[in-house]
């Protein structure tokens, strides 16, 4: 699985040479192997730490980069194109083969609140294009494609392919987008506020399945399929 690192590194890194990057990767590993059972909580706790800061750096600058042409998130998302309530932004979707990450941008009527102008809904699909799908979050952005909330839905509003809450948040790590289009600055973002945010959204999707636990719909319905339940769990967010 790739991680996640600034965006300036990654350009960096595809620029040099094949043997260049063989070197860099064996230093890199042998640097930092995997953390083994006898280690400290206090470095494991550092290591997070450390990848939601590059995770924070690398969402702040691809809209740092944006706003140097006038664009933002949003803007490049929506390339112009005329928006309508429950389209998806882009046609077709994003779906990026390595990883299984796969989202769409669209709009509600009436909006969420009165900052909100739409949201990504962001999945995984593990076993590739035509295996089942898996939505892990929703990130709400306003007019300005500023970050505004993260939230989980119930079943019923995306149809996915159902997994309990420690299934789901075992998958937020193969959300990463390495693509070209829309733009890879917004594939980027959202890769980073995913990855900034995880311990958030872990405990988002932990709540979904404790409201959907303990909601009680109408009779001949089923829980996730009550359509009186849509946003499961919500948290207000930016990036500061």
């Amino acid at each position: 699985m790739r991680g996640i690192f600034p965006l300036c590194c990654s350009i960096a890194l595809l620029s040099r040479s094949s043997g260049d990057r063989r070197s860099a990767l064996r230093c890199r590993r042998s640097r930092c192997g995997p953390l083994r059972g006898g280690q400290s909580v206090r470095r494991r706790g550092t290591m997070m730490d450390d990848e939601r800061s590059r995770a924070l750096q690398e969402a702040l600058f691809c809209e740092s980069v944006l706003a140097k042409s006038g664009e933002n998130v949003l803007s490049e998302t929506l390339r112009g194109a005329p928006v309508t309530a429950w389209s998806h932004y882009p046609a077709g979707d994003i779906f990026d083969p390595d990883t299984g990450a796969q989202w769409y941008y669209h709009c509600h009527v009436p909006p969420a609140d009165e900052t909100e102008h739409g949201h990504f809904h962001c999945f995984v699909r593990p076993d590739g294009p035509k295996g089942p799908v898996h939505h892990l979050i929703a990130v709400g952005v306003d007019p300005f494609g500023r970050l505004h909330r993260l939230f989980t839905v119930n079943q019923w509003v995306v149809g996915d392919t159902w997994l309990d809450a420690e299934a789901t948040i075992a998958l937020l790590p193969r959300f990463d987008v390495h693509f070209s289009k829309p733009s890879y600055l917004v594939n980027r973002w959202l890769t980073a506020v995913v990855r900034h945010f995880q311990p958030e959204i872990e405990t988002l999707i932990r709540e979904r399945d404790a409201v959907l636990a303990g909601h009680i719909a109408p009779q001949g319905v089923t829980v996730r399929e009550d359509r009186q339940l849509e946003v499961t769990s919500s948290l207000p967010a930016s990036l500061g």
